[in-house]
């Protein structure tokens, strides 16, 4: 894999997955069925007005969600694709660049769905977005034992603080640390919220003891950084070929925090790509030996999840305008 510069004529080297996650990756044989369900949810709660990446958008949720977890029923999927859809729609409506210009605005909003996912009321109002929200938390709480709901509701608490965050440095980028948006960075991709989904996609759940092994942790915490990684390094041309940072993106920061070239930057992010990959390769190995229980079925769901990341970019919502 590779990735042109703003100029388009450079290449930059992607990290080498051929020997963590080399694909082609399985998808669930409902992909397709997905895909036109999340069009038919959008019209349900119109989230996004009529741009022409509206198609492409589905696409990749409706296909991406079918390899995250390929062999979770359709239901468990398309519950997964509109809480994705949600989060991707809200970022892009109401995160990065508009946000910054009205931060007060999102602050709002936030505080809007963080009530939601304490339980709270409904207003009698609510929008598409909040209208939208509501229909998901049902369905997670039906499906959902109350400690799965907690997991996933706090990550999503997580994710829209993620977005605040992003929204509130961007003006002021040149001082954010690559330490910090590193610690940030799984909570705007999504990752976390995927991890916790998985256990009510696939129906099981995990003992806290197990949840809490290293092994469990650090198998976690590399695939979170991953998925970070390669959603930075995957959508820079494009964010860079439109003028101007669009977004915090980790190759602008290690530029500026590093003093190096755009080369250098790439490579030492494409190096931590496979770093990451390669940890959570081993932790996939180790926890999967010999065995097929919830630990090995907790394992082989977080493969699918980094397989989903390393897919997406290739997606052509990634590719340069």
């Amino acid at each position: 894999m590779s990735q042109a510069d703003r100029s388009g004529t450079a290449v930059l080297p992607m990290p080498d997955l051929s020997s963590t996650f080399p694909g082609p990756f399985p998808a669930s044989p409902h992909a397709d069925h997905i895909e036109q369900h999340v069009g038919q949810w959008l019209r349900r709660f119109p989230l996004l007005g009529p741009p022409d990446g509206l198609r492409t958008l589905c696409n990749i949720v409706g296909q991406g969600v079918a390899r995250t977890f390929p062999t979770a029923d359709p239901d468990s999927l398309s519950l997964c694709a509109d809480l994705f859809l949600w989060l991707t729609a809200f970022d892009d409506v109401h995160g990065e660049t508009r946000a910054a210009d009205d931060l007060t605005q999102l602050v709002r909003r936030v505080g809007e769905f963080v009530h939601l996912l304490a339980d709270g009321e409904p207003p009698g109002d609510a929008d598409p977005f909040g209208a939208a929200l509501q229909d998901l938390l049902e369905r997670l709480r039906s499906r959902a034992t109350p400690a799965q709901y907690l997991r996933v509701t706090g990550c999503l608490r997580d994710t829209l603080f993620g977005i605040l965050w992003e929204a509130h440095h961007l003006p002021v980028a040149d001082r954010v640390t690559v330490r910090d948006y590193l610690a940030i960075r799984p909570h705007t991709v999504f990752v976390r919220t995927l991890m916790a989904t998985a256990e009510i996609a696939l129906r099981y759940e995990l003992p806290e003891e197990t949840r809490n092994a290293g092994a469990v942790r650090q198998l976690e915490s590399a695939l979170a950084d991953l998925a970070g990684l390669m959603n930075d390094l995957g959508s820079y041309a494009r964010e860079s070929a439109q003028g101007g940072p669009q977004s915090l993106n980790l190759i602008a920061l290690i530029m500026n925090q590093r003093n190096c070239d755009l080369a250098t930057a790439f490579a030492e992010a494409s190096r931590m790509g496979e770093e990451r990959a390669a940890i959570v390769r081993a932790r996939i190995t180790e926890l999967t030996d010999g065995g097929t229980g919830l630990l090995a079925g907790h394992a082989l769901a977080m493969e699918s999840i980094a397989c989903s990341y390393v897919w997406h970019i290739e997606h052509a919502r990634y590719a340069i305008d």
